[in-house]
């Protein structure tokens, strides 16, 4: 869970000081980014946002299917959202000390803001959008996708459960059942 967290942080191969299930977990975000922005049904949900929001599209598809996870959590898991976000939170303060300062500093505002519940309403992403927006660069737009998010609503949905099922499988594939049912 922690190495699948700090994934976007770690540059490299520079795995030093990280256990063994740590590195699966870097190596698995990895290998989920690269089958997410390769799939066909996520392209399509890319090029719907494109017009608005250009190179940002990605990021914002992205997080709004974070957000139909979150939504329809119990169809996927036997733990609720609620109580998986506690767990979750739980492990990653326990790893604190070795998180890379960006992982550690996201982290100071994730949890008291309580992102992973927090996905599961369009309120939420709003906000996680709206914060993302004021930390880019560029002038990206990502304040005003939820309003995109909502009167596409039912596509962006359909997508998402087009999706997720192959990337369940694909990680099953890649990890072995007997990990992925370890994991929770």
């Amino acid at each position: 869970m922690t190495g699948n967290f700090i994934g976007d942080h770690v540059i490299g191969k520079n795995y030093i000081g990280y256990s063994e299930g740590m590195i699966k977990g870097i190596e698995l975000h990895r290998a989920i980014d690269a089958f997410t922005d390769s799939h066909p049904v996520v392209i399509e949900s890319k090029l719907r946002l494109r017009p608005g929001f250009h190179k940002y599209s990605p990021v914002i598809a992205d997080v709004f299917y974070d957000h139909f996870l979150a939504a329809s959590w119990n169809t996927y898991s036997i733990i609720s959202l609620y109580d998986y976000t506690q767990i979750a939170y739980s492990e990653l303060n326990l790893r604190t000390s070795i998180l890379p300062p960006k992982a550690k500093h996201m982290l100071s505002y994730m949890i008291p803001q309580n992102w992973l519940l927090n996905y599961s309403r369009v309120e939420g992403i709003h906000k996680a959008l709206t914060g993302m927006s004021r930390r880019t660069r560029f002038d990206s737009g990502m304040e005003k996708a939820s309003v995109w998010l909502e009167k596409d609503y039912e596509k962006y949905k359909n997508e998402f459960d087009l999706f997720f099922p192959s990337l369940i499988i694909y990680c099953k594939n890649m990890l072995g059942e007997s990990f992925i049912e370890a994991a929770g």
